[in-house]
């Protein structure tokens, strides 16, 4: 029998809706809810429920609100006994997995993420700094590609690492599309311009991750129960002090997504279980190797199923 990891998504899987069913089925689900509206000190849960789209796709709103979808998910599941080997979270995800590892309680993590977004669009200017997936590049090239631009003046990095093919760069809206125009150097078939606000994982961020740290500070954290796969080092971490750093770490660093995966499938992990709306994580596991069982959780019927076939 091989070992299993529960992921948990980053912000571009929200949806209005979300989880909604679980909170009309679960009393647990329904706490998760009411913790995140009494901490946030607003119906943090309407917006989820009714929208509109456009206020649940800022930064700050989409954070709380994806954390608090996963975790209320989580939280029906749970009730089944079954439990991960590791935990691991893309990007904002990571706060989810570390609830789940129960490092951080879920107030203080939604405290914290509703800080990590205002923080974040706060950062730079709007307009400033933009985000591109550029897909089919060579890691190794594009990110020589990145360093050219960077050393030309216009500050571009790779943010996130997904999966073989799909590279995301972050940086000044200039050095993005610098990399958009000279992407066939890397050996990639195109750069698509993400709609975000801002050029997350990327040095522009430093600024956010020094708020973040100090907020960071009066948080206590306490040891995983289960070890959590770091964004930041795409290895293994249970210690609340070392988590800490990471997470200030992980808001200019890129997400070392496909390192992760490939370091769990390493510890005999063939079952993934994604928890939240959506299915953008068992895409980008289903890349990096086809063989392995892949489990959405998004909503109550998909639960009921994943205990079926974990039990």
């Amino acid at each position: 029998m091989g070992k299993t990891a529960f992921v948990f998504p980053g912000q571009g899987s929200q949806s209005v809706g979300m989880a909604k069913g679980a909170y009309e089925a679960s009393e647990a689900a329904k706490e998760v809810f009411r913790q995140a509206d009494e901490r946030l000190g607003f119906a943090l849960s309407t917006l989820i429920f009714e929208g509109p789209d456009t206020d649940l796709k800022q930064t700050s709103n989409t954070q709380p609100a994806l954390l608090t979808a996963s975790t209320a998910l989580y939280e029906v599941f749970k009730a089944s006994g079954i439990k991960p080997d590791f935990v691991a979270g893309h990007s904002l995800g990571e706060y989810s997995a570390l609830v789940a590892a129960e490092v951080l309680s879920f107030p203080d993590a939604v405290e914290l993420v509703r800080s990590r977004g205002l923080f974040m669009e706060e950062a730079v200017p709007g307009g400033q700094g933009g985000m591109a997936a550029v897909l089919g590049a060579d890691r190794s090239l594009l990110s020589s590609l990145c360093s050219d631009i960077t050393a030309g003046g216009q500050t571009v990095e790779l943010a996130n690492v997904n999966c073989p093919g799909q590279i995301v760069v972050s940086g000044t809206k200039e050095g993005v599309a610098l990399v958009a125009e000279r992407v066939k150097e890397t050996g990639a078939k195109r750069a698509i311009t993400l709609e975000v606000s801002g050029p997350f994982h990327s040095s522009m961020m430093r600024g956010a991750a020094d708020k973040l740290a100090a907020k960071l500070e009066g948080v206590d954290f306490a040891r995983a129960s289960i070890p959590v796969v770091a964004n930041v080092t795409a290895s293994p971490v249970q210690d609340g002090g070392e988590i800490r750093s990471l997470l200030v770490e992980q808001v200019y660093s890129p997400v070392l997504w496909e390192d992760s995966v490939a370091w769990l499938i390493g510890q005999g992990v063939d079952t993934f279980v994604e928890f939240g709306p959506g299915s953008v994580l068992t895409g980008l596991i289903k890349k990096i190797d086809k063989t392995l069982t892949l489990i959405n959780v998004s909503d109550m019927e998909s639960l009921e199923s994943a205990v079926q076939a974990l039990s």
